[in-house]
């Protein structure tokens, strides 16, 4: 387990790199209010709970809550926010202060603070009440000091890290914090800023600004490239926003490619333009995400997807997710948003991260009541930023920022990751240190798999019948653990070598095979199983890299439709064949010196 150690160290080096590090946040900031009561009865007027108010709690919220979370990973936060001039706005004012976040919000006279208001009973949200209108724009008096505010902050946060050009985290809710002036400003300031990290509710607004990263939520992505498709197909260009008149005989239905299914089978995007539905895209969100934005689900036929007025239908068999669906347009959302890097955040199945060169990062989190996880995504964009400006590698980052992510989601409340909680999860022993064995059963590799995504591992599954271990297999081995934090092994058992080998092997029992790859540093666990298949295994570990040994390509791989569809990666390992098992028993059985001198080794498990 040296080497997850080792992992585990490097991360924490990349947190204590960060420490200091000049952000400045800029957005939509709002007030979160947690109200906790008790009902023991209903009341006699309707069929309602009547409810005692036993405790009242204020934070920080929207782009509020990512300054707070920067600050407590240990940036040095600057938020520039309109704030109305309100109760709301002096509490809003309190909770920066507490957090130490360098509070340059301006005023706004005759502007409320949004506000979210949720009830609760035991862990239960019973309703929310949203105060804050987001058609009330900024005057041009507001804008202004807003640039000002804006202006300032960056030149303050230069100077105090010494000369450094500070990063900028853009947040966009719709609440009308961000009118065209002050997207202008920073599209044309954009070179004062290293890094530029956008999220936004409305990607569409941001052409032009090339950020670092930006965070969709499924359901934004899904809306941008609706919007893209539906702009070529009218001729608009580089317009993302199509503004037709509701009755309009030529805006009919459009179709856009969502992802190539295996087969060569095309999935589409449905996209209503009449009537009610072409209201609602065209206006776009306003702070809340539009009706259905928030509910993204995949139909009782496990075939399509569904979230503002937006229907994905995958057409690509069982099992198909929305990971999939987002990994297969990764290309088309770099190239919509100029971003180096998208993640599209999953909710409770976690993200999919992809950067312009390629390469690509999935990553799971664990499932968590609705009142656990407000605020989830502002500590994942915080920490993501943080990684990103301080040079980190893109799995990386996608490894520390859903690792964030997860540890803010154990209490109901407006989830803050503190920079102390984020290295004692780093400083932890692997889970297989906690009294896992290398050696497990199939029935509880899922469960340990699961302690290992909780704490934002990723997994690395291989199969093979490793008869007769050699340096090939060794080297296949370590190479397969450097795609990933956990190497899970599964080796077939004797009948099921039999079948695939013939009546004379295996050589070497499946307790000692087992047991000499359990040997290895790089193997985390291993498994037997009886199949000739390991399909039913990666159902269960749903592997986010599957690796095979061989010079063919990943597509030729039986098990790559069943792994892909769980939304993991296929990747193969180039082999020497003179390596091979089989040629070393043959050469066994013949008494044959070996002659060869090459020093390569072979990479396939077999």
């Amino acid at each position: 387990m040296a080497g997850a150690a080792a992992e585990q160290r490097r991360l924490a080096s990349v947190v204590e790199s960060w420490q200091g590090r000049p952000v400045l946040v800029i957005g939509d900031a709002m007030l979160d209010e947690w109200r906790f009561a008790e009902s023991d009865r209903l009341c006699r007027e309707a069929p309602a709970p009547v409810l005692t108010l036993r405790r009242r709690i204020s934070a920080a919220g929207g782009a509020a809550n990512t300054a707070v979370n920067v600050a407590a990973l240990g940036g040095r936060a600057v938020l520039v926010a309109p704030v109305g001039a309100d109760v709301a706005g002096d509490e809003l004012h309190d909770c920066l202060d507490r957090a130490g976040v360098w509070d340059r919000t301006v005023n706004q006279h005759g502007r409320h603070t949004p506000v979210k208001r949720r009830m609760l009973a035991g862990s239960q949200i019973l309703l929310r009440e949203d105060s804050g209108d987001p058609d009330d724009a900024l005057d041009p008096d507001g804008v202004q000091r807003l640039l000002t505010a804006l202006d300032c902050a960056t030149e303050e946060l230069r100077a105090a890290a010494g000369g450094e050009a500070p990063t900028l985290v853009v947040c966009d809710y719709g609440l009308g914090a961000l009118p065209a002036p002050v997207r202008a400003w920073l599209v044309a300031n954009r070179e004062r800023y290293a890094t530029v990290a956008l999220d936004a509710h409305d990607l569409a607004d941001w052409r032009g600004l090339a950020p670092t990263v930006v965070t969709p939520s499924f359901a934004e992505a899904t809306r941008l490239l609706a919007r893209a498709a539906r702009a070529a197909r009218t001729g608009g260009g580089a317009e993302l926003h199509l503004d037709h008149p509701d009755n309009d005989p030529a805006d009919g239905p459009s179709e856009l490619s969502v992802g190539a299914a295996p087969g060569d089978r095309t999935s589409r995007v449905h996209v209503p333009t009449t009537g009610a539905a072409a209201r609602a895209d065209r206006t776009g969100p306003t702070g809340e995400p539009t009706p259905g934005e928030d509910r993204v689900s995949m139909t009782g036929d496990g075939l399509s997807v569904t979230a503002t007025g937006v229907t994905v239908n995958a057409e690509v068999g069982e099992g198909v997710d929305r990971a999939v669906l987002a990994e297969s347009r990764l290309a088309e959302l770099h190239a919509h948003t100029g971003a180096d890097v998208v993640a599209v955040t999953l909710d409770t199945e976690g993200a999919v991260v992809g950067g312009a060169d390629g390469e690509r990062r999935r990553s799971h989190s664990t499932p968590v009541p609705a009142s656990h996880a407000v605020g989830a995504g502002d500590a994942y964009l915080a920490a993501m930023t943080l990684a990103l400006a301080a040079d980190a590698p893109l799995s990386t980052a996608a490894q520390l920022a859903q690792l964030t992510a997860t540890i803010t989601v154990s209490d109901t409340g407006t989830c803050v990751c503190r920079r102390e909680d984020l290295l004692t999860a780093l400083e932890e022993p692997p889970a297989v240190d906690a009294g896992h064995p290398v050696l497990v059963g199939a029935d509880e590799l899922a469960a340990i798999v699961n302690e290992h995504r909780g704490a934002g591992r990723s997994v690395v599954f291989t199969n093979g019948c490793f008869d007769v271990l050699h340096p090939g297999h060794v080297r296949y081995l370590e190479q397969a653990r450097t795609l990933g934090d956990l190497l899970v092994v599964a080796v077939n058992s004797d009948g099921s070598v039999r079948r695939l080998k013939g009546p004379d092997r295996p050589v070497n029992p499946v307790e000692d095979r087992a047991t000499l790859l359990g040997a290895l540093s790089c193997v985390d666990h291993v498994v037997v199983f009886e199949e000739d298949s390991p399909a039913e295994l990666i159902k269960a570990v749903r592997p986010d890299v599957y690796v095979k040994g061989g010079d063919y390509p990943p597509e030729m791989v039986p098990e790559a439709p069943l792994v892909r569809r769980l939304g993991g990666q296929v990747r193969t390992l180039g082999y020497v064949p003179d390596r091979s098992t089989s040629r070393i028993i043959e050469r066994i059985r013949s008494h044959e010196p070996q002659r060869e001198t090459d020093p390569s080794l072979s990479r396939k498990p077999s």
